[in-house]
Parts: C-alpha cells; structure tokens; sequence
C-alpha cells in the first residue's frame, strides 16, 4: 500500500524499493564486506532490488570481466546486492549495469548510508 501511495502522489514515474528492518539489520550484522579491501579509493555499497530476482551471471562478479576491476558484487542476499566500486568514473557505468544483470530495478547507496540507517533502527527498538 505505501508503494503504491508513494507512486500515486509522485509527478514522476519511478521505482520504489521498501526493506524490512529485521532484513537490513541481518545484513548489517552479516558483515558482507569481511575480508574485503577498504580505503578512500573503494566504496562499500548495497543495491536494494525492487523485487528479489536471480542475477544472469554467477556471484562474486567483477567488471570488466578482465583486468583491473572496477565493480565487484561480493554477494547477493535476498533483495541486497553487496559490492565494491572504484572511485572512479567509469564505476557509474558499471553500477548502471546491475539493472541488466538482475532483470529488475536496483538502487544503490553506500554502506555507510545504511550504518546510519541501522543506528536510527537500534536506537528505536531501544
């Protein structure tokens, strides 16, 4: 119903993707990015999908395919897609491309965006 209401009073057409708390607070404590490499070069980010959806290629993904990468999808949890980009402006076509990849519309925030969003979560259960 919130879907379809936040469509409806929109004078654009666009997608919007609704979480679960329970489901981003798992995400978080999963810690997808463990092990993975961190710095002012690399962004940790989630893609939400706008419905669960299976991706047309094999996870972990890289692009380009080969060479140096500049987008890495780490793993794909339900309607989250985890990954690694570059700094880089190259990185925004790659993101683009995880649309195609998973057949359904994503959108992409940092990982630190959705820390934020898990601080404001704990602190109303608390």
């Amino acid at each position: 119903m919130l879907r379809a209401e936040l469509t409806r009073r929109l004078p654009f057409e666009t997608d919007v993707m609704i979480c679960a708390s329970g489901d981003i607070l798992r995400l978080f404590s999963s810690d997808p990015f463990a092990g993975q490499p961190s710095g002012p070069s690399i962004v940790r980010f989630v893609s939400v999908l706008a419905k669960r959806s299976r991706p047309s290629s094999p996870i972990p993904l890289s692009l380009p395919a080969s060479g140096k990468w500049c987008l890495k999808v780490l793993a794909h949890r339900g309607q989250f897609v985890c990954g690694l980009y570059r700094r880089e402006m190259k990185a925004i076509s790659y993101l683009g491309q995880l649309d195609k990849i998973f057949g359904v519309p994503v959108t992409t925030r940092n990982w630190n965006t959705i820390a934020a969003i898990v601080r404001i979560l704990e602190s109303v259960r608390r």
